[in-house]
């Protein structure tokens, strides 16, 4: 082979791979960008719990490994948003989270500040949702699709388990319950499209499976609500079960930007 086209050859290698690298690095934005929206909803179903005594350890550590988490994951997002259309929705994150962190700061959980709370976290779970949705389009790619349904699976699991607390808390009344059934209703409706997905490979369908075995158990442990009133037991149930259907999908949406 004469050099030029040898040349040739190795240009066009470094080309596929600068290209497979960037398309990686995005996948994995979506998922950082995701993984936002779950930990905005993370962090106040721990403040739930705390402030109701339930598994007050394991709160505690949820609750400050997901503060850190996020606080990390801003700056890498920060640095990663190279569009300015991008760059602004991560200031709007940014100008969200802050008041939402001094909340959540501020002194031991109690139920006075507890929809302060709530109010702040849906803020920030909307400013999440605008920044990856704006990084799906830009991706142009199915997959970015994928990691974004998987991803928001994440989320619902928290979401879900948020209403359950703060309505036994005696916050949300009623249309507590109704969220509950509508995200219930979207997270089943997603795992039947994460499963039918032409990306989704065997091993993704396998760790499918085991979060719609957990969803079994997170929907016993829901059917246990009675709002206005405190059950350690049943929030306990409630909190566990959301932190395993958040671990599998977690490997989840990862198995998804890996595919990327």
């Amino acid at each position: 082979m004469k050099r030029r086209d040898c040349l040739a050859v190795l240009a066009t290698t470094l080309a596929s791979r600068a290209a497979r690298a960037d398309t990686h690095e995005m996948a994995e934005i979506i998922n950082k960008a995701g993984r936002q929206r779950m930990l905005s909803q993370r962090m106040a179903k721990s403040y739930m719990a705390l402030g109701q005594d339930v598994d007050r350890g394991l709160a505690q550590r949820t609750l400050d490994a997901s503060m850190s988490m996020f606080e990390r994951q801003l700056g890498e997002l920060r640095s990663a948003a190279s569009q300015p259309a991008i760059a602004m929705s991560v200031r709007q994150l940014e100008a969200s989270w802050t008041p939402y962190r001094a909340a959540l700061a501020a002194g031991t959980p109690d139920r006075g500040r507890a929809p302060q709370v709530l109010s702040r976290a849906a803020e920030v779970l909307a400013r999440a949702q605008e920044c990856t949705a704006l990084l799906v389009a830009l991706s142009g790619r199915a997959i970015g699709q994928c990691i974004d349904t998987s991803g928001r699976q994440r989320m619902l699991s928290q979401r879900i388990a948020v209403l359950h607390l703060s309505s036994s808390w005696g916050l949300g009344g009623a249309s507590a319950q109704a969220e509950i059934a509508s995200a219930s209703a979207r997270f089943e409706s997603s795992q039947a499209a994460l499963l039918s997905a032409p990306e989704t490979t065997a091993a993704i369908r396998d760790e499918l499976a085991l979060a719609n075995q957990q969803w079994t158990f997170f929907g016993a442990a829901l059917r246990g609500l009675r709002p206005g009133v405190s059950d350690p037991e049943a929030m306990s149930h409630v909190f566990t079960t959301s932190e395993r259907i958040l671990e599998v999908m977690e490997d989840v949406t990862g198995e998804y930007a890996r595919l990327g």
